[in-house]
């Protein structure tokens, strides 16, 4: 496990959901550069935070290191109480994310590429999944193509409906509404808002699209050089100090 994960935190245990994601103190950045500090939030089964903020704000930046894809600075971050380290299963397992990054296999076409992933994570009904995902992102004609064979938007849709195919406890989507038209985005933000309505997933969104989160966000982490975590009714009235 990475040095830098296994740093111990404070386990406070929420009353009105078992927390499954936490940070503590936890600060984000390149080399000796923090780009933001303090992030300190506990993320409940059901819920969704938000990370927004500017360009260059370091949104994406935190998310990558919640998923310790890079080391943070300074503090902790825990999936169920255990440091999070992405190299094991029960990580694996709980985490389903999606990044700003064609993480394809190339020689597969779009259909067996999601086959391939439901059949990993052990889904029932593998092909009525798969022929789901495909008609919900309107991947239909494209079931038999290639990745090189799509454009940038489609392969936008192929990397969410790998997200959703699966199952997972928490959902991590950096700018998921990057390369879709409009009416994609308003089905993204009804789905994101359904599959954590049922208590069995959290989610964490970076997104610049607020349209996006309105209604599934409980809490909003606006990223800058000190972070800050504003009740979502208190952000989406404007009411930040």
């Amino acid at each position: 496990m990475p040095d830098w994960c296994s740093e111990g935190v404070e386990n406070i245990v929420s009353e009105t959901s078992q927390v499954l994601l936490s940070c503590n103190n936890m600060s984000a950045g390149y080399g000796r550069a923090s780009i933001c500090d303090d992030i300190t939030f506990q993320l409940g089964l059901g819920q969704t935070i938000a990370i927004v903020g500017p360009n260059g704000s370091g949104k994406s930046t935190i998310a990558r290191t919640i998923l310790c894809r890079q080391a943070p600075l300074a503090g902790t971050v825990r999936l169920r109480g255990a440091a999070v380290d992405d190299r094991t299963a029960a990580y694996r397992s709980a985490v389903s994310a999606v990044f700003d990054e064609d993480a394809f296999f190339p020689s597969l076409t779009v259909a067996e590429h999601l086959e391939l992933i439901a059949r990993g994570h052990g889904m029932p009904d593998v092909a009525a999944n798969v022929e789901y995902e495909l008609s919900f992102f309107g991947l239909e004609k494209h079931a038999r193509s290639q990745p090189h064979e799509l454009s940038s938007g489609q392969r936008r849709r192929v990397l969410l409906a790998a997200a959703f195919i699966r199952p997972f406890e928490l959902l991590v989507l950096d700018e998921p509404e990057q390369r879709l038209d409009a009416e994609m985005r308003s089905k993204l933000a009804d789905r994101l808002r359904r599959t954590v309505a049922g208590g069995a997933a959290s989610a964490l969104v970076v997104t610049h699209d607020l349209e996006l989160v309105k209604d599934a966000a409980d809490y909003y982490l606006v990223a800058g050089a000190r972070a800050s975590m504003v009740p979502a009714e208190v952000f989406q009235a404007g009411q930040i100090a």
